[in-house]
């Protein structure tokens, strides 16, 4: 190890020990890489899944099936005339009795409480349909 004596003559700026510094950074990220997830996770999701087979016609159920409940406890099934809550559970078993894995969509007056609009989605689960979407306007 050498002393200097300070005869150069000349004003020394002084300078900064980076390596210091550089060893915390290094800690640092060691630790955020520990620290994080490896992978993102998220919500799952159904998502649409091609067709294996080609789809048939099916005679059973139609496509879309909208269920429209009234004020009056009345609802009304796609187009056909109005039928009250007690007739639903047998007309939906006649509707879906080979085909419950179809898609009913419900829909409520807005003067309607959500307890007839649940009073619907479980008279649909009763049948056996798993899948029963809501509307909005």
């Amino acid at each position: 190890m050498a002393i200097s004596l300070g005869t150069g003559g000349g004003n020394r700026a002084p300078q900064m020990n980076v390596t210091p510094l550089i060893d915390v950074l290094l800690v640092l990220i060691i630790i955020f890489m520990l620290i994080l997830p490896k992978l993102p996770k998220g919500l799952k999701a159904q998502v649409p899944q091609p067709p294996d087979q080609p789809q048939r016609v099916q005679e059973t159920a139609p496509d879309q099936v909208v269920l429209t409940v009234f004020a009056d406890q009345t609802v009304q099934l796609n187009q056909e005339a109005p039928v009250a809550l007690d007739v639903l559970d047998s007309r939906l078993r006649k509707l879906f009795q080979n085909a419950t894995h179809h898609v009913i969509f419900v829909r409520g007056a807005k003067t309607l409480d959500f307890q007839n609009i649940a009073q619907v989605i479980d008279i649909a689960k009763g049948v056996g349909l798993e899948r029963v979407a809501l509307m909005t306007e």
